[in-house]
């Protein structure tokens, strides 16, 4: 079974994603060269406990970070460590709370100082990939018309979307039901309803989708080097349409061009 949300809950969910977009974009300012993984890393730590909250990511199935940072050819995550950001970096965090019990899940990239064009391209295709998959989160509608939207899009572009990872149902648990992926065909998949809450979120690589898996276990990277982006969005099917919980300032006029 698919969790529908009701009243007191997406309230509960609607405060959670308010706090951990504001966390996500405090954490920004200070993605600058020199600075370590691991020290962002607790930086985000810092923040999420001045909220009253907890790291959704830290201990789950033993991963060891309170959120995930991955650079360039990292697809997603990344643990913080002794790795330094460099100027022109592609800098992913993927950002999870617990606030009163329920989960609030989001993810950007971020380019430090200035990147290759090709690469601000890659970040505009998959932050596009996404909004236009939210525009598909629409009651009645099916998972696959999210799927195909986004995977769609990207193929498009020129570029691909990794497989290996999907988006899923959030809640009270960190991943529940449906499985949300980046690729598939319209018309398949489960029904949306009213007051199911899921968070949809692309990787999109300019070279191959396919990933390797890095020694620590955890950290996933592109076959053959070439760099990635990764955007997330908690979102909450309506009646209305979709209702994203993780919106920010800089979404919401791709958001309204996207849907209309």
């Amino acid at each position: 079974m698919i969790p529908i949300k009701r009243g007191k809950e997406i309230e509960a969910m609607r405060r959670s994603c308010r706090v951990v977009t504001e966390i996500i974009e405090k954490i920004r300012p200070i993605l600058a060269p020199g600075i370590t993984t691991e020290e962002v890393d607790k930086y985000a730590a810092h923040l999420i406990a001045s909220y009253g909250a907890k790291s959704a990511f830290l201990g789950y199935r033993g991963f060891p970070g309170n959120i995930c940072i991955s650079i360039n050819e990292e697809v997603v995550h990344g643990i913080g460590g002794k790795r330094k950001i460099q100027y022109g970096d592609l800098v992913k965090l993927d950002v999870g709370i617990i606030l009163d019990g329920w989960i609030g899940d989001t993810a950007k990239t971020y380019p430090v100082g200035t990147v290759d064009v090709e690469d601000l391209r890659l970040i505009e295709v998959t932050n596009k990939a996404l909004m236009l998959g939210i525009a598909q989160a629409q009651e009645g509608n099916r998972i696959g018309d999210i799927s195909s939207a986004i995977e769609r899009y990207v193929l498009e572009q020129g570029y691909q979307v990794v497989k290996e990872f999907v988006g899923h149902g959030v809640g009270r648990k960190l991943h529940e039901k449906p499985h949300v992926p980046n690729f598939g065909k319209p018309g398949q998949g489960p029904k949306l309803k009213a007051g199911m809450i899921i968070a949809i979120e692309p990787m999109v690589n300019k070279g191959s989708g396919k990933v390797l898996m890095m020694p620590d276990g955890w950290t996933a990277v592109t076959e053959d080097g070439q760099r990635s982006a990764h955007f997330e969005h908690t979102v909450l099917i309506t009646k209305n349409g979709p209702e994203i919980l993780t919106l920010t300032e800089d979404n919401v006029e791709l958001a309204y061009h996207t849907a209309f």
